[in-house]
């Protein structure tokens, strides 16, 4: 961050009393693991999940981890943080926007935590420059599945696991600690959303955006997109600015991925720009009655967030409210399609448009990105020369007669595969070992679990990501 000229900036001192705390965290941590019953299955004891895995109540071992939330510290010369590996990205951004920095790439729901954005990959619209979360890591302190906590960097004896930690889903350990790099914000956030005539369009635009990093003269600092239809698709550029004036507030009464289609510039300040997703899930709060003006104006402004939608999901697929309703009305039950993929953007075109008539959930969501360092990262093995689209969609179909479950969700996993791209596995998925193994680097995944988890007390990836175990 510039600084004028004489002018002093105080230099990081690590807080005394929250290295103490973190230190006497991982000695009880240790213990608590130790006493664990060794034929136990270990998972963590988290209050709230960004998962979409839904499985039965878990009846192995739930380790507390409520000690490894928070931030240890903010150095603004080195622009870095070392952070709690549970704490959420909400608490994080609260914390660095007080010295004007911000992480690299911030996950668009605030509940995320910081060493599961890490295990199991995170995007948003910065990632066009700046990757993925685990590329702004620079070390991090991991309690392995064999109860050892080892600090693993780029060139340690534990590089292997950091480089590695990455789609592994706690399944060779938790992050605990973890360095990042942040980088510096201004005020807020201007946002032109322009609207390509059709696909092609849309990716060759998408194409020189993210190769200039500028548009219409004006630089571009983030980058993300909206697919309503074949015919109706917008790209938001966003750029920082000095200026909040005539703001706009999407937090209350107003929906903002409404706006797109309403208005061709707009004004966030930078924490709600950060988090204009949140507030209505991008749209998926329409599904739980959220964007009725009667039910939102008695729906308490605090309570309009991911993770209060996420509970309520969760307590319906519990109890399959919604599939017995449907039974009791003859209707047909419903197919959940909750998925993210990336697709080189040469291929964006075709996705799309097997998407729009296989699938035909709208809207979608698309974002660039680009791994920002010349490094492949074997659990998820992008190329990093490769400019890829994440297209996110998070709705359900009907499921049609005479198809075998998941028929939806197995025809994008075949579309992706086919293009060349990748799926996100914070959801359901329906590969068979053999090709799961293929796409996510089994042999190393299977080095890693001899060497950190050898007795395997963490769930195996295979299992957790396709059987919900």
């Amino acid at each position: 961050m510039g600084t004028s000229s004489g002018e002093t900036i105080e230099r990081y001192t690590p807080d005394a009393v929250a290295a103490g705390r973190y230190a006497a965290s991982v000695d009880a941590l240790r213990r608590q693991y130790a006493t664990a019953p060794a034929t136990a299955s270990v998972r963590l004891a988290k209050p709230t999940s960004n998962l979409f895995r839904f499985r039965p109540p878990h009846t192995g071992y739930a380790l507390d981890v409520s000690g490894f939330s928070g931030v240890l510290g903010i150095d603004p010369v080195t622009r870095t943080a070392e952070v709690g590996g549970m704490t959420t990205y909400e608490d994080l951004v609260d914390a660095t926007l007080t010295s004007g920095l911000m992480p690299l790439v911030v996950p668009q729901l605030k509940t995320i935590t910081v060493g599961g954005a890490i295990a199991g990959l995170g995007i948003e619209s910065t990632s066009f420059r700046n990757g993925l979360p685990h590329e702004s890591v620079l070390e991090m302190d991991v309690l392995t599945g064999d109860g050892r906590v080892v600090t693993a960097s780029p060139d340690n004896e534990h590089s292997e696991l950091f480089y590695g930690f990455a789609n592994s889903y706690g399944t060779l350990g938790y992050a605990l600690r973890v360095r990042i790099e942040l980088e510096p914000v201004r005020p807020a956030v201007a946002l032109r959303h322009i609207r390509p005539v059709d696909a092609a369009s849309c990716a060759r635009t998408l194409a020189e955006v993210c190769a200039e990093q500028r548009y219409d003269g004006l630089p571009v600092h983030f980058v993300d997109g909206t697919v309503f239809s074949r015919g109706e698709q917008y790209l938001t550029l966003g750029s920082f600015t000095d200026t909040a004036a005539g703001r706009s507030d999407y937090t209350g009464m107003r929906v903002y991925y409404r706006s797109l289609r309403e208005r061709a510039t707009d004004t966030l300040t930078v924490r709600d720009y950060l988090w204009r997703w949140d507030t209505d899930w991008f749209w998926c709060s329409k599904a739980l009655g959220a964007q009725n003006p009667l039910v939102r104006a008695l729906w308490p402004r605090r309570y309009l967030r991911s993770d209060v939608y996420r509970s309520i999901v969760a307590f319906d697929r519990r109890y399959r409210l919604s599939d017995r309703m449907r039974a009791l009305r003859g209707a047909a039950q419903r197919e959940l399609v909750i998925q993210d993929v990336e697709v080189p953007l040469d291929k964006l075109e075709e996705f799309l448009e097997f998407f729009h008539r296989e699938i035909g959930i709208s809207p979608v969501w698309i974002c660039p990105l680009r791994l920002r360092k010349p490094v492949r990262w074997p659990l998820y093995p992008m190329d990093p020369e490769t400019l890829y689209v994440n297209v996110g969609f998070w709705s359900s179909v009907p499921q049609r007669d005479g198809h075998r479950h998941g028929a939806a969700n197995r025809a994008i996993e075949r579309a992706v595969v086919q293009l060349g791209g990748h799926k996100s596995l914070y959801s359901t998925s329906f590969f068979d070992e053999e090709e799961f193994w293929r796409l996510y680097n089994g042999e190393q995944y299977a080095r890693l679990k001899r060497t950190y988890d050898p007795d395997g007390r963490l769930p195996d990836l295979y299992e957790k990501c396709v059987y919900g175990r």
